[in-house]
């Protein structure tokens, strides 16, 4: 009952031993990648939201969906507005909304103004807006943490 000789007298058994298939993955390069890819996520994510920083309120409002990209009106801190990062006065917001959304008046657009503003100055500015024809008017927050 020992190793049975083949043809060429090698023994059967010495030789299943010497070509054995290797039954380990190196995961090594695999998390080198993904840290890699996870690092520049970390980085570039903040990077990818346009517009100016304000100090947006919470709400526990659930999130529009998603159809086209919205125009974004942002009041900061000061009562300054802002149609994406360009500065504008009160007098020409609705001219500017209505150039830039080719006068559709079903265009979404999204009202960011900092907590620290009077309600009032907010809404005066939705209502500026709503009452030139913009019927799709939200207001953005923040998710409560």
């Amino acid at each position: 009952m020992g190793a049975q000789l083949d043809t060429s007298g090698v023994s059967t058994h010495s030789r299943r031993s010497r070509h054995r298939p290797m039954a380990e993955i190196n995961v090594t390069p695999f998390v080198d990648v993904m840290l890699v890819l996870l690092i520049v996520f970390m980085v570039t994510a903040p990077l990818l939201t346009v517009g100016v920083p304000v100090d947006l309120p919470d709400a526990a409002a659930r999130p529009l969906p998603e159809d086209n990209k919205p125009v974004e009106v942002t009041v900061d801190e000061y009562g300054a507005i802002f149609i994406g990062d360009a500065p504008v006065g009160a007098a020409e917001l609705v001219s500017r909304l209505a150039a830039i959304t080719g006068n559709r008046r079903d265009a979404r657009i999204y009202v960011r103004g900092d907590q620290s503003l009077s309600y009032g100055r907010i809404m005066g500015i939705v209502g500026s807006i709503n009452a030139a024809g913009f019927n799709k008017v939200a207001l953005v927050t923040e998710q409560p943490r």
